[in-house]
């Protein structure tokens, strides 16, 4: 568990003591991903107390469970890994759609190709993955193209993010195919594009913000939410860039080994509450499924096009599906882009 995940289970305990404690619930989610103010409320209102332990990729948090990882309830999966993971039978059917403020819930966010009605996973957030920049540095950009020659225009250091499907992505959308594409020739078009801008890049990482907060390097490919973090460094700026962009959505689903499945469902219909969920996406700056929820985010936020994207921007933004068998070809260009010197 990270020093901040343990700082937010000690402070949930604490918020617990005058609370009668119905029970336990292990949440597993990306870092930074839910406001801590919101766990203390619902242990506050339930006495149910909650620990939170957190990963950096879909992949990752795959390879847990499948490791045998019990002690989860929660975890908090992309909508492609949502159907895979209810492919592989790790995920429990909750029925979330059947609870009175499920109307809550835009029917757009309803991506789940393996759980279309929504039975099993809760959508609840969703944003862009483009480009920070340090404008002071880079001068302005545009899109991939202005990104990759930063190095070598200004000096400044560039960095993509340590993961498979979003750095093929940039290499499929800049050669004009799909980020779901199943083609071995159009897989192998992104690997070489790919490899291409490897000299130019620094690192592969999610550890963006010190890096760009310290002038380390000037842009890095991440996801819109950092915003939270870089919003008050100057010259900081975030694109979507024009030759195409991601979305992503992140659902919340009950693992089929939870041990806790009663208070995972308790925190589901809790997150369904729409100033729960705008508590949320003000604090998280994604965009958020609760569609009352919008009416209630702070003024500057519903007015920012990064967050509230607009339709001539939605119209170049591509999500990720489960390519079934075809992973294999991401697995295999993904270790040549990483071991190729």
């Amino acid at each position: 568990m990270t020093m901040k995940a343990q700082g937010i289970a000690l402070a949930l305990a604490l918020a617990a003591g005058s609370a009668h404690a119905e029970g336990n619930l292990a949440l597993y989610n990306w870092g930074d991903y839910i406001n801590p103010d919101i766990l203390t409320k619902f242990t506050q209102e339930t006495g149910i107390k909650v620990t939170l332990d957190t990963y950096s990729s879909n992949e990752e948090m795959l390879a847990k469970i499948q490791a045998g990882a019990a002690d989860y309830d929660v975890v908090f999966p992309s909508v492609h890994m949502n159907d895979i993971m209810l492919k592989l039978g790790l995920l429990e059917k909750t029925g979330i759609n059947e609870s009175a403020t499920f109307k809550n819930i835009d029917p757009a966010n309803l991506r789940s190709k393996e759980d279309p009605k929504s039975e099993y996973c809760l959508p609840y957030a969703w944003g862009t993955v483009g480009i920070f920049y340090n404008e002071k540095v880079t001068g302005p950009i545009n899109g991939w193209q202005d990104f990759f020659a930063i190095p070598e225009k200004t000096g400044g250091k560039i960095t993509l993010l340590d993961d498979m499907r979003e750095v093929l992505a940039v290499g499929l959308m800049m050669s004009g195919k799909s980020v779901n594409a199943t083609d071995p020739a159009e897989v192998k078009l992104a690997t070489d594009y790919i490899l291409t801008q490897k000299p130019k890049v620094t690192a592969f990482t999610y550890d963006i913000a010190t890096l760009l907060t310290s002038g380390d390097i000037a842009a890095a490919q991440y996801f819109v939410g950092m915003n939270m973090i870089t919003k008050p460094i100057e010259g900081m700026k975030y694109v979507i860039p024009a030759e195409g962009a991601t979305m992503y959505q992140e659902n919340m689903c009950v693992l089929a080994s939870a041990p806790h499945k009663d208070e995972a469902k308790k925190f589901m219909e809790f997150f369904l509450r729409p100033e729960i969920a705008a508590m949320n996406a003000a604090t998280e700056f994604n965009g958020s499924a609760n569609i009352p929820a919008r009416d209630l985010i702070p003024e500057d936020l519903r007015k920012d096009p990064n967050i509230n994207v607009p339709a001539e921007t939605m119209a170049r933004l591509q999500i990720f599906e489960d390519t079934g068998k075809a992973l294999k070809l991401y697995d295999r260009a993904w270790n040549t882009i990483r071991t190729t010197q």
